[in-house]
């Protein structure tokens, strides 16, 4: 449950470089063309960690990235850009997936939000609306989101024009506040039968997004199989009143990973969150105070099998 962050904006363009591939194909040569061996100790050592483990944080620190790049491999901040250190993917092999967080985004937002994806060809996928039937978040009726995500449809067809292949991933549905629409399973199929009224077609979701805070996580994942859908879980971990210290958290997130990476549905994951205001009331944050600082709830999930 995250209100919009606001992220610094930024003109700076990450330029791609063919050198890696010109070494490896040989295409740099010596004086006498003949190819020059490439040292393997100049290439970069995989990172052996689950694909499917996230993190729903806005990290830009170089220590934290360190620290989580051993166990995390992709994470957003519910934004459409990162101010992340340059060459975050290549460095870390962590993911950055952009977000449009709410509905109606602005021209502008649409024009940097494509010139950001198309800066960055490891991009494959755009996280959509958080929470839209929660009033204090995304905040969006089944009728309005119809008319965001014929937007959203433009967007990805405009890159496909570019070369560029983005899936949708989204809505991020949880348990709401929007009266008649408190269950995400009625906000989502009032959604689909305002988009076909409207459209005449289903929308193009290729992945759906949800969030959960409670016990229970199975059951949720089992009401939502009847769109079809491999699932991203966007934020997880477990705020029930019962979970008052570091170790029943502890529990409850090797039971919820352990979950997530036995379900074929379930595409990726991301708990919630790096780190926030102190004290930590929630026992949740995987980072600590210092930049770099894995609190052992941090050690244990990025220790976790897959």
């Amino acid at each position: 449950m995250i209100k919009k962050f606001f992220l610094k904006t930024s003109n700076r363009f990450i330029l791609q470089t063919s050198l890696m591939i010109g070494l490896m194909t040989g295409a740099i040569s010596c004086g006498n063309d003949k190819p020059s061996p490439v040292d393997s100790n100049d290439l970069p050592e995989t990172i052996e960690k689950s694909p499917k483990r996230g993190l729903s944080y806005n990290i830009t620190n170089v220590e934290d990235f360190e620290a989580l790049k051993k166990g995390v491999s992709w994470w957003y901040n519910w934004y459409y850009k990162t101010d992340a250190p340059d060459n975050y993917y290549e460095d870390y092999q962590m993911e950055f997936i952009p977000m449009f967080w709410g509905g109606n985004p602005g021209d502008d937002d649409i024009v940097f939000a494509k010139l950001f994806i198309l800066q960055h060809p490891e991009i494959e996928y755009l996280l959509l609306m958080n929470e839209p039937n929660l009033t204090d978040q995304a905040n969006r009726t089944p009728q309005q989101a119809a008319d965001d995500w014929i937007i959203y449809e433009r967007i990805i067809s405009d890159l496909a024009n570019e070369g560029r292949d983005i899936k949708l991933v989204g809505p991020a549905m949880n348990w709401g506040t929007m009266p008649g629409y408190a269950d995400p399973i009625t906000w989502l199929d009032a959604f689909y039968s305002a988009y076909r009224n409207k459209y005449g077609k289903d929308p193009q979701i290729d992945y759906l997004a949800f969030h959960w805070y409670d016990y229970g996580l199975e059951l949720q994942l089992n009401r939502l199989q009847k769109y079809g859908k491999s699932i991203w879980i966007t934020e997880m971990a477990n705020w029930n009143a019962q979970i008052n210290s570091y170790s029943k958290q502890l529990e409850q997130m090797q039971q919820m990973v352990a979950l997530c990476e036995s379900r074929e549905d379930v595409f990726r994951y991301a708990w919630f969150i790096g780190r926030g205001n102190y004290p930590d009331n929630r026992f949740t944050y995987l980072l600590g105070p210092e930049p770099g600082e894995l609190t052992l709830l941090g050690q244990f999930y990025l220790s976790l099998p897959y």
